[in-house]
C-alpha cells in the first residue's frame, strides 16, 4: 500500500525517533508499504517519520547505476557510530521536500549499528553514494532536515518554497500530507 508522505512543516520530521522492538505491530507490513512508496516516489531512500510514524527505521536502495553496486537494505534502531573522510558535496533532494534540492557536504564513510528486518544485529562499514544516503535518512530519524546543512544564504533564497510546501502549494508526483492543509493528495 502506498502511504502518505508528510511533508515540509509537520512536526514529526523534527522529532528524535524512538527505537522499536520485534513485536511493533504489523512492522513487516509497514516495512513492505515504505518499499512501495518509496519506488512509487522514485526515491532512494525513506524513513518513517516521512510516513508520519516517529520511529526508528528506515529503508535504503540505491537503484543500480554503472559506479557503485546496488545497496539495498532495512535499518532498525540504527547508530551511526563513525563518520569519516574528508567532505564532499552533492545535491540531495527529499520526497518530504519536493522541488528543492541543494549541495550537501557530508563524509564518505559510515560505520553503522542496525538491526535488520529479522532482527539481526549488523555493524558495517559503508563508503560512497550508499553512506550519503544513509546519512540523509539517519539525519530523519534524528529529527533533522538536508535543509538544516545548507548556507545560511541558500536557506534564504528557499524560504518562500519551503513555506509553499508546507501550505501544500507545490504537488509531488506522489501522494502526500501537508501539515497546514486538512485533505491529501
Amino acid at each position: 500500500m502506498k502511504l502518505s508522505i508528510v511533508a515540509y512543516g509537520d512536526p514529526v520530521l523534527k522529532k528524535v525517533c524512538t527505537p522499536i522492538d520485534e513485536n511493533y505491530p504489523n512492522l513487516n507490513e509497514l516495512i513492505a508499504n515504505m518499499w512501495e512508496t518509496m519506488y512509487n516516489a522514485s526515491g532512494v531512500g525513506l524513513a518513517a517519520p516521512q510516513v508520519g510514524l516517529p520511529i526508528r527505521l528506515f529503508v535504503v536502495d540505491t537503484g543500480d547505476n554503472d559506479d557503485e553496486p546496488r545497496y539495498k537494505k532495512v535499518f532498525i534502531n540504527a547508530q551511526i557510530l563513525e563518520e569519516t573522510g574528508e567532505p564532499w558535496g552533492f545535491t540531495e533532494g527529499c520526497l518530504s521536500i519536493p522541488e528543492i534540492r541543494e549541495e550537501v557536504f557530508r563524509k564518505p564513510n559510515v560505520l553503522i549499528s542496525y538491526y535488520d528486518e529479522d532482527w539481526q544485529k549488523h555493524e558495517e562499514q559503508v563508503s560512497g553514494f550508499a553512506a550519503r544516503v544513509i546519512q540523509h535518512e539517519y539525519d530523519h530519524i534524528e529529527g533533522k532536515l538536508f535543509t538544516e546543512k545548507i548556507n545560511l544564504l541558500r536557506k534564504q533564497l528557499i524560504k518562500s518554497k519551503l513555506d509553499k510546501i508546507s501550505k501544500g502549494e507545490i504537488r509531488g508526483d506522489y501522494k502526500m500530507k501537508f501539515p497546514r492543509q486538512n485533505k491529501k493528495r
